[in-house]
């Protein structure tokens, strides 16, 4: 690239918020997997959304191709810049700035580069609950999980991002600055642009703030972590549940038990020795479920009266309650590790994928048959949000087998897995967007009528296409 026009994007920010040197943009050219490696002239780190604009203003007179990246932990390669050489990462993690909170209209106004768990704690500091919650919460960040549409393990109550974003500030690809940062919970005045930009993962806008919803906080939780001989028990366990415990059900979690004896082997607590399974026998699998409540001594004996009746159906073996918030804490360090562990254990081609709740058995069923028809030795871990379908289906390598072997089968396996999926009538993702990785895969999934409108939609936003070219379509 033109060092000259370099230079002009490294005015924008300034020389010490733009990125030239291999060893300052490492972070910002790989994603923690290391399955998508790119190549950067220059990384941006613009300080105000008017900075932002000037960059995207620039790219667009000429022509220069923007990735906008977030916290850098999506896994579709969404957010990293190609081999090219010529794309330009623009980071938002100094767009940091929380604008307000409103506690009347329970909202708050944040930047995209605020991480989640920074949001967490700024609604919390108001006596309030920002519900979405994932195990990358801690390094996520706000713009990310609202351009890739994020789920997490509350999905089944609160919705997925699109459902807690109630207005936008976005730079649109002219550079213009689109301000719709609205406070309202109803507005039927059209369409309803901010949802193009929700899961656009960056192809049409770049999102620098949001206002979004908030709610009570809950006064009251209870954690449950059970054991059960079956998928099938653990799907009628879920409807029981569901119809026992109505809206204080908030999260219903699966894990194998193979995905349980890799937190317990090489998760962060067993390397300080305090990890152990909390149920004194094994089971094939494990589920971690949690109710909430407004106030106080609603959801304790609501838990109590659930387990008991399970048992009594022989829906689940064995199970025990959080006594203590660090006791529900370590059951839910269990879960959120899950992804984390497979990695000590070799090569893991991973699916993010949804089916039917009702089907979530039979897919399950199948979808292990046909891996280890493919791979013999391979070891499945599906995991994941049971309670609304959404399924982290990934396989660890088969024990003593070639990593680079394994892995080169990424590709075909998924395929497979796929069409699984599809003969189900489910998707192909479920939260973690499209990228680069599952960009050929719409086509599948989507019909030509549907990938003609994907298609205008972007010509006619981004008509010279700046913005994230090749991800999604």
């Amino acid at each position: 690239m033109d060092q000259s026009l370099l230079d002009q994007f490294c005015k924008i920010t300034g020389e010490k918020y733009a990125l030239t040197e291999a060893a300052d943009m490492a972070g910002y050219m790989t994603e923690w997997r290391d399955k998508y490696v790119g190549i950067s002239p220059l990384v941006l780190l613009p300080g105000s959304v008017e900075e932002v604009a000037a960059i995207v203003r620039l790219a667009s007179e000429t022509g220069t191709v923007i990735v906008p990246q977030s916290g850098n932990t999506g896994l579709v390669g969404g957010q990293i810049p190609d081999q090219t050489g010529k794309e330009i990462v623009v980071s938002l993690k100094r767009l940091n700035q929380k604008r307000g909170i409103s506690p009347k209209s329970r909202s708050m106004v944040v930047e995209a580069g605020v991480t989640l768990l920074e949001a967490q704690e700024f609604a919390a500091d108001a006596g309030l609950l920002f519900p979405l919650s994932l195990a990358s919460e801690g390094s996520c960040m706000i713009g990310g999980n609202i351009s890739t549409n994020a789920g997490g393990i509350q999905v089944f109550k609160y919705g997925m991002m699109r459902d807690l974003v109630l207005g936008l500030e976005v730079v649109l690809p002219s550079g213009e600055i689109w301000h719709g940062l609205r406070d309202l919970r109803k507005d039927n005045t059209g369409y309803d642009l901010k949802q193009l930009f929700i899961g656009g993962e960056g192809t049409l806008g770049i999102v620098t703030a949001a206002t979004l919803k908030l709610y009570p906080m809950p006064l009251e939780r209870q954690t449950a972590f059970v054991g059960c001989e079956s998928l099938e028990a653990f799907a009628a366990f879920f409807e029981h549940a569901s119809s026992r415990a109505g809206a204080h059900l908030c999260a219903f979690e699966i894990m194998p038990a193979l995905g349980l004896s890799f937190v317990l082997k090489h998760g962060s607590q067993s390397k300080a020795g305090q990890a152990q399974s909390p149920l004194e026998s094994e089971f094939p699998w494990y589920g971690l479920i949690e109710l909430e409540a407004e106030r106080e001594g609603v959801v304790q004996p609501l838990m109590e009266l659930l387990l008991e009746e399970a048992f009594e159906k022989e829906l689940i073996s064995d199970g025990v309650i959080s006594n203590s918030e660090a006791q529900r804490k370590n059951l839910w360090a269990l879960r959120e590790e899950m992804s984390e562990v497979q990695k000590p254990e070799g090569g893991s081609i991973k699916h993010d994928i949804s089916v039917p709740v009702a089907d979530i058995p039979r897919f399950v069923e199948a979808a292990n048959a046909l891996v280890e028809h493919m791979i013999p030795g391979a070891r499945p871990v599906p995991f994941g949000h049971f309670g609304d379908g959404n399924l982290h289906y990934n396989v660890s390598q088969p024990l003593g087998m070639d990593k680079e072997e394994f892995l080169s089968m990424w590709e075909i396996l998924s395929d497979a897995v796929h069409d699984l999926v599809s003969e189900y009538g489910g998707s192909v993702s479920a939260e973690h967007g499209i990228g680069v990785m599952k960009r050929e895969l719409l086509s599948r999934v989507k019909s030509k009528t549907e990938l003609d409108l994907m298609r205008t939609v972007k010509h006619a936003i981004d008509p010279k296409g700046i913005l994230n070219q090749g991800r999604v379509i």
